[in-house]
């Protein structure tokens, strides 16, 4: 962790980084800086021994303030694993189940998705956006990955425009894949 703040670890052992990274955490503090650890993917974590580590980076606060902020995602399977480990499940103040997006905000979701990468015309076809949401049923992680794969095959094609051919074509691949 020190190193993704950009510090060289100063201590050898646990209580010795530990207390490196109170101080890192406590000078962003004082420096008007938020502290934020982001963990994707949380739900791979098997060893309960990781979450609880977690856990104790919320000690790291002042009378008033907690220094850092921490993020778990992951799929569903996370919530369960978290309410089992009861000393985590309690320090989780705000929790969001990102459910799945009907067919217009599916397609507001790509088209947003475009424009947040500098695109300002619409690149996927009406067609091929209902057959992503088809496939998809709006769930959004499934719905990057046709779009990110379909934009590859599109480039890779010359297509000035992902149809509903291309998207069929990664669809295929990917059920084939599956």
């Amino acid at each position: 962790m020190l190193y993704q703040l950009g510090i060289e670890s100063q201590g050898t052992t646990k209580t010795d980084l530990l207390h490196q990274l109170n101080d890192v955490f406590f000078r962003n503090f004082q420096a008007g800086r938020d502290t934020v650890i982001i963990v994707d993917e949380a739900q791979l974590i098997d060893d309960d021994a990781v979450f609880e580590e977690l856990r104790l980076l919320l000690n790291f606060q002042t009378d008033d303030r907690f220094l850092v902020t921490l993020l778990l995602i992951g799929s569903p399977e996370l919530a369960a694993k978290v309410r089992r480990l009861k000393h985590l499940d309690q320090r989780i103040a705000i929790r969001y189940h990102l459910n799945t997006l009907d067919d217009a905000h599916s397609a507001a979701y790509i088209a947003h998705r475009l424009q947040m990468a500098g695109q300002s015309r619409p690149i996927f076809t009406e067609a091929a956006v209902k057959l992503i949401f088809d496939f998809t049923r709006g769930t959004p992680r499934e719905i990057n990955n046709i779009c990110d794969i379909a934009l590859l095959v599109g480039y890779s094609k010359k297509a000035t425009t992902i149809d509903e051919r291309i998207i069929a074509e990664v669809i295929k691949d990917k059920v084939g894949a599956g």
